[in-house]
């Protein structure tokens, strides 16, 4: 089965952190690759580069520079892993290095819908 971590940050200043580096998530990457059960996954951008769009009931949009100011945490990015079940799942997450401090990651299953054609 599939699932999606989803890599959440505190929202600080304007850029995510938990004391993680760029060689733990190295790390943290090759370890899933390794183990066979990586799909796909990609780090996102700097926080700032967000552009949020929203459509009102009579059609009209709004587009804002950043995400929601409530934002408490921020996305940092996901990977899909293939895995037999969620206690699987929430192994792989809780060796995240974005599960440590005040990290959390996420983990939901992805929705395999077949649509006809």
């Amino acid at each position: 089965m599939k699932y999606m971590l989803l890599f959440m940050s505190p929202a600080t200043d304007g850029e995510a952190g938990n004391g993680c580096t760029f060689e733990d998530w190295v790390r943290y990457d090759r370890e899933m690759k390794d183990a066979g059960i990586w799909v796909s996954g990609h780090p996102l951008q700097d926080l700032t580069t967000c552009t949020t769009v929203q459509v009102s009931p009579d059609g009209e949009r709004t587009i804002t520079d950043g995400p929601f100011a409530e934002t408490r945490e921020v996305l940092g990015g996901y990977d899909i892993i293939d895995v037999p079940n969620l206690d699987v799942a929430l192994e792989w997450a809780a060796r995240s290095p974005g599960a440590v401090a005040s990290g959390s990651v996420q983990v939901r299953p992805v929705a395999e819908i077949e649509v006809e054609v």
